[in-house]
């Protein structure tokens, strides 16, 4: 079993993709998270959630603290 757990970030239009949202996966560890290469980017924000849902995975609504950017985050 791997101590290591997977997060995706969904942001809304963020610097890097004007036009997109966009989820990243994070991995989290006992040392804390850290950004992988995977993105994925679409101008639809259902179709990126219907792509996260199909892999199986369920949303967090974001946190009051959270930057304004984030929109949820994907388990």
């Amino acid at each position: 079993m791997s101590d290591v757990l997977s997060m995706w970030t969904v942001y809304d239009h963020p610097k890097d993709y004007p036009g997109e949202f966009v989820a990243r996966r994070f991995e989290v560890d006992g040392k804390g998270s850290r950004p992988t290469d995977e993105v994925l980017a679409s101008s639809s924000l259902h179709l990126l959630r219907a792509e996260l849902l199909a892999r199986g995975l369920t949303v967090i609504n974001r946190m009051p603290g959270d930057d304004a950017k984030i929109v949820e985050v994907w388990l």
